[in-house]
């Protein structure tokens, strides 16, 4: 029989399983945000050891059912990104809360990680700024190659500072280590110097 902790995780990483949006790891196909999720624990367990239950639940579900809401169903304007994530926040963490319920957690661990996802307190809570910290360096690891081919160079550079602005010294640490190379290895320079 599984643990409580098993259970909710499953039921995260099914949920992800059902992403239509498909990338290649290692030569075989794989839901995108199944990788994301996986990606967020690999930086977790680079950024703290000895981490509860309710931030690994929360790390793993950030991007819980995200491509049932698309970027494109608000207005793309920087008004329209942030009602977008606002509105995602708060519906992935009311999801995520009942998994956990269904898992046999108790309403205040289920609403524990409701709060991490949301982000809740989030330069005076310890594991809300871990949560963010992984959540910068997935996007530099993962998806800023992509992101800086869409955008001109002075968005480039005002988000990456907005990125580093976020994160702490840990994180800031492990971001350095994180191999680039050419363009992209540019702009996180040019917007660390700035």
């Amino acid at each position: 029989m599984l643990d409580t902790y098993t259970k909710a995780l499953c039921a995260i990483d099914d949920a992800h399983a059902l992403d239509p949006k498909k990338i290649t790891i290692d030569g075989k196909e794989v839901p995108y945000e199944l990788h994301y999720a996986r990606k967020c624990t690999e930086y977790l367990n680079r950024r703290a050891t000895h981490v509860s239950e309710s931030l690994q639940l929360a790390i793993r579900a950030q991007h819980f059912r995200r491509w049932e809401v698309p970027r494109d169903s608000y207005p793309m304007t920087r008004a329209g990104y942030h009602s977008w994530r606002t509105f995602l926040k708060k519906r992935q963490a009311e999801q995520v809360e009942q998994v956990c319920k269904e898992a046999g957690y108790s309403n205040a661990d289920a609403a524990r990680v409701a709060a991490l996802i949301r982000k809740d307190d989030l330069k005076q809570d310890e594991e809300t700024q871990i949560l963010e910290d992984v959540a910068c360096l997935v996007f530099l690891d993962d998806q800023f190659e992509q992101f800086e081919k869409e955008h001109d160079e002075d968005k480039i550079i005002s988000i990456l500072r907005k990125t580093w602005g976020k994160m702490t010294e840990k994180g800031h640490e492990l971001a350095l280590q994180i191999p680039m190379s050419g363009r992209p290895q540019e702009l996180v320079q040019k917007a660390l110097v700035g």
